[in-house]
């Protein structure tokens, strides 16, 4: 198992070191940092424009500024900004932390939804529920993220308003001022999460749940399922230890594969809500042609894709050992 890790981990730092070269030739190329002082009105002096882009590097070869980049990444320095009071380190930091706690209990339910409703789905084939269940995954696939958003948050601000109670939270990450206490802070912050959190699990798991579904209908129709059938062992015990088991293995594939999209919908759903994380920090950026904060959004959640890659790759040998074997 040790060595399985190990080659694992061996793979994933030459794909993480050739991310961080696309990412900063993308990011380099995708606009002028100076473009916010060029076009101020009246223009600044020919010296000042000199000083903003050597504090920004851009008098550098590209190859040199990426590796001053790439060195300075390991001492917590992810470059200059074009605020130059920003600390972008400690700025990403900050707003990944508000990012992931969302990102990580929305995948948490919807692989929980997507593994129940898929195993109940194929153990009652062809029945209402499977329809019920069918009809449902689509209709949230088919939802787009920021639709699915703006219905739960105007349905929040109505609730709110027909109680005449502040009792669901529609805005911001938490409370402002929050609240005095750990455990006060620690419920004003699942109160806040409640909506963001069911937005973007329920557009995750309506897909996972069918991969789910067949997964569980070609293990249930497999030999060793049968012969363990044959063998007087309990119908609880064949599903969860056989046959569940071993379903669950392309839903890892999937789960792992699909977070680059469920980080694309949780930049969505944090505009809408107007939580400060980092989807917002990346769309600033954007606007402000803010090249080094790109860059460290963008490394940041590569670095988080592959990590879970790594992570699923792991669960194989883990769901399956004769994979740790191989």
């Amino acid at each position: 198992m040790l060595a399985f890790v190990v080659r694992r981990i061996a793979v994933s730092i030459p794909i993480l070191l050739i991310s961080s070269f696309i990412v900063f030739i993308l990011a380099s190329l995708s606009g002028n940092p100076l473009s916010g002082l060029l076009t101020r009105n009246p223009p600044p002096s020919p010296e000042t424009i000199a000083l903003e882009a050597h504090r920004l590097r851009l008098d550098l070869p590209l190859m040199e500024r990426y590796w001053l980049w790439l060195t300075g990444l390991f001492t917590g320095d992810f470059g200059p900004s074009v605020q130059s009071n920003l600390d972008v380190g400690a700025e990403v930091w900050h707003r990944f932390g508000v990012t992931i706690r969302l990102i990580l209990v929305a995948m948490v339910v919807a692989v929980l939804l997507a593994v129940v409703i898929g195993v109940i789905s194929a153990v009652k084939q062809y029945s209402k529920t499977d329809y019920t269940a069918t009809f449902l995954g689509f209709l949230f696939l088919a939802m787009p993220a920021f639709w699915l958003a703006i219905l739960l948050k105007q349905w929040g601000v109505d609730f709110n308003n027909a109680v005449d109670e502040q009792v669901i939270y529609t805005i911001g990450a938490t409370s402002v001022p929050p609240p005095e206490g750990f455990w006060a802070q620690v419920g004003d912050i699942a109160g806040h999460m409640v909506l963001p959190t069911i937005s973007l699990a329920l557009i995750s798991y309506a897909a996972w749940s069918r991969y789910q579904r067949a997964s569980m209908l070609e293990v249930m129709n497999s030999d060793y399922v049968r012969l363990a059938r044959a063998k007087g062992l309990s119908r609880r015990r064949v599903m969860v230890k056989h046959a569940l088991r071993n379903a669950l293995i392309p839903l890892t594939t999937v789960t792992a594969l699909d977070l680059a999209s469920i980080i694309g919908g949780a930049v969505v759903t944090e505009t809408v809500f107007q939580w400060r994380g980092m989807g917002d920090l990346l769309l600033n950026a954007i606007r402000t042609d803010d090249v080094y904060v790109t860059m460290a959004w963008l490394l940041v959640t590569a670095t988080v894709v592959i990590l879970f890659n790594l992570i699923a790759d792991l669960l194989y040998a883990v769901l399956d050992p004769r994979i740790r074997y191989a």
